[in-house]
């Protein structure tokens, strides 16, 4: 079982003049989590199944801290207005012509799956884009 936080402006990564780095994060989407927790424990239950899937050591049925990230979404948004966002919608920074972007950081979220097979995708389009571009 997984969830994850959803969208917030003000969840960032900062830099100072100093040149450190300083991580803002407020966790969200809590009670989501929690229900989420609560309804496979019930589903389990029902069936006759322990309250867990896996041996306890491996088994990952809590939240895991900032530090165990591992598909991270959401940090460079992509659209029209340059505004409100970093990438244009063939991934390419706004401001500058030879950047472009095509991992999982313009995805809002990634519904809790891998996005793998996604970030594959929009690079093979973000590609045929660059072709297209410099013949």
């Amino acid at each position: 079982m997984t969830s994850e936080d959803l969208p917030d402006p003000n969840n960032r990564v900062l830099v100072g003049k100093d040149g450190n780095i300083t991580l803002a994060y407020t966790e969200n989407n809590l009670e989501a989590h929690q229900r989420l927790a609560a309804k496979l424990k019930s589903m389990l239950n029902h069936l006759g199944c322990e309250d867990h899937l896996l041996p306890t050591h491996l088994y990952f049925g809590k939240k895991i801290p900032i530090a165990g990230t591992a598909h991270q979404c959401g940090t460079v948004r992509f659209g029209h207005d340059p505004k409100t966002s970093v990438l244009d919608v063939n991934c390419k920074a706004h401001d500058l012509d030879n950047l472009y972007v095509v991992d999982a950081s313009f995805f809002v979220s990634s519904s809790a799956v891998n996005p793998s097979l996604t970030i594959i995708a929009n690079a093979l389009r973000v590609g045929d884009h660059l072709l297209a571009r410099l013949a």
